[in-house]
């Protein structure tokens, strides 16, 4: 199991082949490789409501920010009651929500980060790591002019 920062609640639209319904959805961040972050996006869509509209594997999510992120349904493919199960496609068989999810790894910065998961911004815990960071980065430059 992957270990987030913090995760964080938002409010948004879903956009399925141009008919958009309101949707709730869980941010999560965790720390990438080098300087950047990684967010999972992760939402709960009516199963009835997807099909209707013509949904076969993806979706876009207005998030808070007005950002227009994709959304995919990664059910793989697998076997159930007789049912067969491709490439993430799903039918009227399968359970009543399903699951979308994306990850963004494209920020680099506390900034970036704020400006595009606007959801973030209440986060106690985000906020005391960056308190953190910003305290060892202050005491390395303090030591390293004392060095000089």
């Amino acid at each position: 199991m992957e270990k987030h920062i913090v995760k964080a609640d938002g409010n948004g639209a879903i956009d399925v082949n141009g008919q958009v319904s309101p949707v709730t959805y869980t941010v999560g961040l965790k720390q990438g490789k080098g300087r950047s972050y990684e967010v999972d996006i992760r939402l709960m869509a009516p199963r009835d409501w997807l099909l209707q509209r013509g949904f076969e594997r993806d979706a876009v999510l207005v998030s808070q920010s007005g950002a227009r992120i994709p959304v995919y349904h990664d059910g793989g493919s697998h076997h159930d009651d007789g049912n067969y199960h491709d490439n993430g496609r799903f039918g009227p068989a399968d359970t009543v929500s399903i699951e979308l999810t994306a990850r963004d790894d494209s920020c680099t910065s506390e900034v970036d980060l704020m400006r595009k998961y606007p959801e973030f911004d209440g986060a106690d815990a985000l906020k005391q790591r960056w308190q953190q960071r910003k305290q060892r980065y202050s005491r390395r430059q303090a030591a390293a002019g004392r060095r000089s």
